[in-house]
């Protein structure tokens, strides 16, 4: 095995950071030049002082600590993004409570399970209005609250007090905690200073693509060192203003809420993921977390409209794609692309498309974080072309978010970055990524054979992710380490590489790669409807009949699979691929809540359409 440490300063004047905690960083943010957060209301940007947001805090935590809540004692959220979770979590760290965070978009039974594992005794959740998941949350706990006897209280952000029904409304837990016989505003303060590195801050479970989800048990001393890490690396100040969609219940979001409180930034939250640019241009937001999904689908939607765009125009973005793909080649070799051609137009027409993107953004981004998945390096390049810096990460649930992650002076498309301060990575023989550190997980919950099966007894975490390790100790992401395929002529084939390939082209939206013990390689691709849309009106086709079916579709799809084909050695090569009827989603199953493909469930859901693949004469 090869190590590959990345020191971390000693004498760094943010080391007293690392003896802090995210309740203590919270308390200094008394007050400021700019806003704290800022949310859509009736249509209205409102703004909320950092002042409003500790004395919330306080209050809030104190009202916990009246209903009975003590040290440890475990308080799931159950609700949306938005500012009251942010306020609800650390209200529960400021009573040395343990916050657990529940998606929102969970089944009912789901919810059952977490709260229930972890053994919560108070659930915050939003209120009660129904969406596409269902009934309102309240309703739906209402129908099985006699199955979790150990909730104790429930608080609700969004309805009033119902003694009758046991509901505590946010606002009265708020007044409660401000009017508490011996309450002291500054009691937070000293519970504080009592919490120790080694304490657990929070369970978050993971979305998992299979089984049942594993709580994973983080400490405050982890989430202490990501704070400490942003200040070294200059990512976020105090007048930018980061945009977030996130799922609060997603370890990424979290991050982003330990990066508001420790840089003292602007924290906007976004109304939905359909409405994120458009709020990104009216909050004027210099900074968006995202997955790669969003900048996949961006990059989708620019590159079909500038291919549909008529005449000269037309012609002369995509003569600028073919060079930009030879631009893209060159750059993540570190080598630069010299030809008049692409010079000019380079200057002419992605100084144009970098003008609308970032005046559709607001005019202020400059800077996009995608983490949580492999994003293609050419859709990196991409954005940075048009002077959108967007920076990969890598981390997990398991280490407390990142520890890897680009430098902006030094950015390397195709690479993770090297690691976070205080990180230590190796390769293990067969490639999978080790690290350690005060980041990694103290385990999973109640289940320590699971817990000893990836983290060694000299604290070496096994990621489950393949990896290469590179000049500067920047870390490329090759596969996850289950998934990769073995033909039955003995070969490997790396599917996120083919798939990641494959959806270069706009058109495909998801694309799963599949063989293993097969003769060769096959692939289910969906559908982006929205550039569909868009092609079959150009086209004059029925929008409203199934494009899996039209030979056009199966054409250019096919382009795309012989482009791709002519790079790989012939063991990995797509040799039939099917177009599915309509796209994956977390709803029908074949998604996580954070985007990633559940192999397993796609390849039983479509054993037929994979079986006919491969059959004798069978078409693709």
């Amino acid at each position: 095995m090869t190590a590959q440490p990345m020191p971390c300063p000693s004498d760094s004047p943010q080391d007293s950071l690392a003896a802090e905690n995210i309740v203590s960083l919270l308390l200094r943010r008394t007050d400021g030049p700019r806003p704290a957060a800022r949310s859509k209301e009736a249509g209205v940007w409102r703004d909320v002082p950092w002042s409003s947001v500790v004395g919330r805090v306080r209050n809030l935590s104190e009202g916990l600590v009246a209903l009975g809540v003590e040290p440890g004692d475990r308080v799931a959220i159950w609700a949306p993004t938005r500012p009251e979770w942010s306020l609800a979590d650390l209200a529960v760290l400021g009573a040395r409570a343990v916050p657990v965070p529940v998606y929102p978009s969970v089944t009912t039974d789901e919810m059952r399970y977490v709260v229930t594992d972890c053994g919560a005794k108070v659930l915050l959740l939003d209120g009660d209005v129904a969406d596409k998941d269902g009934p309102g949350r309240w309703t739906r706990l209402r129908g099985i609250r006699a199955q979790i006897p150990a909730i104790e209280h429930v608080i609700a952000f969004d309805l009033p007090t119902d003694a009758s029904s046991g509901l505590l409304s946010l606002a009265e837990l708020e007044e409660r905690g401000r009017t508490a016989p011996g309450a002291h505003p500054h009691a937070v303060d000293g519970r504080a200073k009592l919490i120790r590195p080694d304490d657990l801050a929070t369970i978050v479970y993971t979305s998992g693509t299979t089984g049942l989800p594993k709580g994973v048990r983080l400490s405050h001393g982890g989430w202490s060192v990501q704070a400490r890490s942003l200040p070294q690396l200059d990512l976020l100040h105090e007048d930018d203003t980061a945009l977030l969609f996130l799922p609060l219940a997603h370890v990424f979001g979290r991050a982003v809420e330990v990066a508001w409180v420790t840089t003292g930034c602007t924290l906007a939250y976004a109304e939905a993921v359909e409405k994120l640019v458009d709020n990104a241009a009216e909050v004027r937001a210099t900074m968006l977390p995202a997955v790669p999904r969003i900048f996949e689908k961006a990059f989708a939607k620019v590159v079909q409209d500038g291919r549909s765009q008529p005449g000269l125009r037309g012609l002369l973005f995509r003569r600028a794609m073919r060079q930009f793909d030879r631009y893209a080649e060159a750059r993540v070799r570190g080598e630069e692309l010299r030809s008049p051609e692409w010079a000019l137009l380079r200057r002419v027409v992605f100084g144009a498309v970098e003008k609308r993107l970032k005046a559709r953004f607001g005019g202020r981004m400059r800077l996009f974080l995608s983490a949580g998945a492999p994003l293609q390096a050419r859709i990196a390049v991409f954005f940075e072309l048009c002077g959108l810096v967007v920076l990969e990460g890598y981390g997990l649930t398991e280490t407390t978010g990142p520890t890897h992650l680009n430098r902006i002076q030094d950015r390397r498309p195709g690479t993770v970055g090297p690691p976070m301060p205080q990180c230590e990575v190796r390769l293990a023989e067969d490639g999978e990524i080790l690290v350690r550190g005060p980041m990694v997980m103290q385990g999973y919950h109640g289940l320590a054979d699971e817990t000893a099966q990836v983290l060694d007894a000299d604290g070496w975490f096994r990621t489950g992710d393949i990896g290469e390790i590179g000049e500067g100790g920047y870390l490329r992401i090759t596969d996850r380490k289950k998934d990769l395929i073995k033909t039955a002529t003995g070969k490997y084939v790396a599917p996120q590489a083919v798939e990641n390939a494959l959806k270069a082209e706009p058109l495909a939206s998801q694309v799963v790669v599949l063989g293993d013990a097969r003769p060769y390689v096959v692939a289910l691709i969906t559908l982006s409807d929205e550039v569909w849309k868009r092609w079959a009106a150009e086209q004059g086709w029925p929008q409203d009949e199934s494009p899996a079916r039209r030979p056009e579709v199966r054409t250019r799809l096919q382009a795309a699979v012989d482009a791709v084909n002519a790079t790989l050695p012939n063991w990995s090569r797509v040799r039939r691929f099917a177009v599915l009827e309509r796209d994956f989603t977390p709803e029908t199953g074949e998604l996580t809540l954070k985007l990633s493909v559940k192999r397993k469930v796609v390849a039983t859901k479509y054993a037929q359409v994979i079986e006919g693949l491969y059959a004798e004469g069978g078409t693709a």
